[in-house]
């Protein structure tokens, strides 16, 4: 591992600081954080193994089941490439999943090497906390304390996770430049009685821990290096690259905070959910109910509306996912909502590719379903648009303007609603009497 050529190299300044050895290792203790399935999936599967009805409607009810599965994978499939797919920086506000006290918004953070991020923070118990960040696909990421830039005698804090998917993160000590001379659970840097943990996410792996020094820590020699070979039984193969950083704890770096991405982030969420969950889907409902006159031009109408708003709206809460993988806000109900919506979408987009003959015995029961349901994710989507405002804070001027929307789309169904029943009592008197 940490051994091999010394790229580089830098002598230490005078005043560089090295904590002094512990009285025994850092406590062990390592979580991985892994994104959850999609809820939903495991609901479809027990539906496909208990439905054996031979009926051509039931056939047809497991079709659209089928179909909406399927469209439900793929629609989560791309939302999570897109969300996970992200490059951890200095601009992420991302700590809740973190554990305590790691998960502090207030921390210094500034790029030391390759996709390498380090966040860190000293308070005047002379307590240092350090998170180190990385692109991880396998293997080992590590940090080393070095008083010379060389590796031999140092100490190091390494994270991985192994092939049983267990996350470790270790102390080892760095006896020579041959792998049999890095030793697990000794060295040098003194435990603060946090435990350290190693937390994967996305595509980033994070190593957190704290350690006492004997004094606020200022220019240091670190090490940082990597390997995409796992450690088997905690021995670590050699490393695939490595360097020697000299770097200033006494600076401050940049403190995460949201970024103006973040912020153009939001509003592209909440101006696409609105065009899509709050405009265009209200109005393809309006074509459906009141211009039946038009036949058959109402019905494309209705389709391309429709699908169009399914489009933003879908791209709205990708948008929003990835904004709270940056930000990690809490928002359960508003994204639960979100979620919830989507897939009463999918479901209605499936249904329509699904939708059976004028003629079929079922086709009132698909009326009377893609109605109620479209009727259902119209009215729940209003509801989280107000909600998400609020939650963001988007501020006034986004208060007002959907609430405009609400009022024009309100008052043209209610006058809509009101002409189509004034046509249906005037037709009613005109009737000429039974004889």
């Amino acid at each position: 591992m940490f051994s091999g050529h010394h790229h580089h190299r830098h002598r230490p300044p005078p005043d560089a600081i090295i904590p002094h050895p512990p009285p025994h290792n850092l406590p062990l203790q390592a979580t991985a954080h892994l994104p959850p399935s999609f809820p939903f999936f495991h609901v479809f599967a027990e539906l496909f193994l208990h439905l054996h009805l031979q009926s051509p409607q039931s056939q047809t009810a497991i079709q659209m089941l089928r179909g909406a599965y399927l469209s439900l994978l793929l629609a989560w499939g791309a939302m999570s490439m897109t969300v996970h797919s992200q490059v951890d920086s200095c601009s992420s506000s991302f700590l809740s999943f973190l554990p305590l006290p790691f998960n502090a918004s207030q921390l210094n953070c500034r790029p030391v090497w390759r996709n390498f991020i380090l966040r860190y923070s000293q308070n005047r118990d002379n307590t240092l906390s350090i998170i180190l960040s990385a692109v991880y696909t396998s293997g080992w990421v590590g940090i080393g304390f070095s008083s010379d830039g060389m590796m031999t005698g140092a100490s190091a804090m390494v994270g991985w996770i192994d092939i049983g998917g267990r996350a470790n993160i270790r102390q080892f000590y760095l006896r020579g430049q041959t792998s049999s001379e890095v030793m697990v659970d000794e060295g040098q840097l003194l435990e603060t009685g946090v435990a350290p943990a190693v937390i994967l996410y996305g595509n980033n792996i994070y190593l957190a821990f704290q350690l006492n020094v004997s004094a606020p820590m200022a220019q240091q020699l670190l090490l940082f290096a990597l390997s995409t070979a796992t450690p088997v039984e905690f021995y670590l193969m050699e490393h695939d690259d490595k360097a020697s950083v000299s770097f200033d704890f006494s600076v401050a770096g940049t403190v995460a905070e949201p970024s103006s991405y973040s912020n153009q982030l939001k509003r592209n969420h909440g101006a696409l959910g609105i065009l899509g969950w709050g405009v265009l889907l209200p109005v393809g409902a309006v074509v459906a109910r009141y211009c039946r006159l038009w036949d058959p031009m109402w019905y494309y109408l209705h389709v391309i509306i429709q699908f169009v708003g399914f489009l933003a709206g879908f791209a709205g809460v990708v948008a929003g996912i990835a904004l709270h993988r940056r930000l990690h806000s809490d928002v359960t109900l508003h994204r639960g909502l979100g979620i919830f919506i989507l897939v009463l979408g999918i479901l209605q987009v499936t249904a329509f590719f699904l939708r059976p003959g004028k003629g079929s015995k079922i086709r009132k029961h698909w009326n009377w379903y893609h109605h109620w349901v479209g009727s259902l994710v119209i009215f729940l989507a209003a509801i989280n648009i107000a909600l998400g405002i609020q939650v963001g804070e988007a501020g006034n001027s986004w208060k007002i303007g959907y609430g405009i929307i609400l009022a024009i789309i309100s008052i043209a169904v209610a006058l809509l609603e009101s002409m189509r029943w004034w046509s249906r009592l005037s037709e009613k008197t005109t009737e000429p009497p039974a004889f």
